[in-house]
């Protein structure tokens, strides 16, 4: 939840930086220091990933990922909520 509100917050920043008719009269850093928002959530953006939140991200499919393929010896599987799946048993005949 927290990379998505500062993704957005990034893209809204950029988006009224690029507008700015300012921001081609004056220097790069003369620009961010006049564009806050902007300069504040990409920072915050940076930030994270370096944290490792990406990785926090797809963290959860990957146990589930790997959940399913030892379940799946036991004729079970698990939903992306690691619900138990129970599967019907194959007819030996």
């Amino acid at each position: 939840v927290i990379l998505i509100v500062v993704s957005v917050c990034t893209a809204t920043g950029a988006w009224n930086w690029l507008i700015d008719p300012e921001t081609q009269k004056v220097s790069f850093f003369t620009s961010l220091w006049n564009h806050p928002f902007f300069t504040i959530s990409c920072i915050t953006l940076i930030g994270l990933f370096f944290a490792g939140i990406h990785k926090r991200v797809v963290a959860p499919s990957i146990i589930a990922a790997r959940c399913r393929t030892v379940l799946a010896e036991y004729n079970m599987s698990c939903d992306d909520t690691g619900k138990l799946i129970l599967k019907p048993r194959p007819h030996v005949q």
